[in-house]
């Protein structure tokens, strides 16, 4: 199943809406996207622009901005606009997103995706999305260091009210587990952003 054939699927949810939602100036989203444990709320770090998908992410740039650009992150930028979470997703923040690579969602059953993508499934696909996000900026090294001192593993508490399992793989990896047991390695790290930070996963997480 190919992503660009989901896209294309979804008239009404292509990049243009995306991008046309991107002109909103608008910094308000849903509040209870606010509430939850923050790990870390430090001020960005200076970082040098990272690529992904072979284009520039600008630490100036939030966290839609950036992922319109991808070349990786087009079915998560289109989910995101179905569900209503543009304008949460652009305001301060900050946030820390695990962000699905567009192979991820191929990966799910076939006909996953499109149903998701459903004016009816709103409410699930937010719960999806919002699974893939932390309250507060937490880079790599915050996440090392409060593994160190939860013994290698810990469980953090996402926007989605539910929790995800985080753990070292060797000395260096950073893994995560969903509820289902399914886990997710971090392809790249610590794509600084103006309201937070991108981790870049190689699978969808499921609450």
């Amino acid at each position: 199943m190919k992503t660009k054939n989901i896209i294309q699927s979804c008239g009404l949810l292509s990049l243009c809406a995306a991008a046309s939602l991107l002109a909103d100036e608008m910094q308000v989203g849903p509040s209870h996207l606010t509430n939850g444990p923050t790990i870390s709320t430090g001020e960005a770090k200076v970082a040098e622009t990272v690529e992904v998908g072979g284009a520039p992410m600008y630490p100036s740039k939030n966290i839609v901005e950036n992922a319109v650009n991808s070349g990786e992150h087009e079915t998560l930028v289109a989910a995101v606009t179905a569900a209503d979470l543009v304008e949460t997703l652009q305001s301060p923040g900050p946030f820390t997103v695990f962000a699905p690579i567009d192979p991820a969602f191929a990966a799910l059953p076939e006909g996953t995706v499109e149903s998701l993508l459903q004016p009816e499934a709103k409410e699930t696909l937010q719960s999806v999305l919002t699974y893939h996000v932390i309250p507060g900026r937490m880079d790599s090294a915050t996440i090392r260091a409060a593994l160190e001192k939860n013994g290698g593993s810990m469980e953090v508490e996402t926007v989605a009210g539910e929790s995800l399992t985080v753990s070292m793989n060797g000395p260096s990896n950073i893994i995560l587990e969903d509820a289902s047991g399914n886990t997710a390695r971090i392809l790249t790290y610590d794509v600084m952003q103006s309201n937070g930070v991108i981790h870049v996963i190689d699978t969808v997480l499921l609450p």
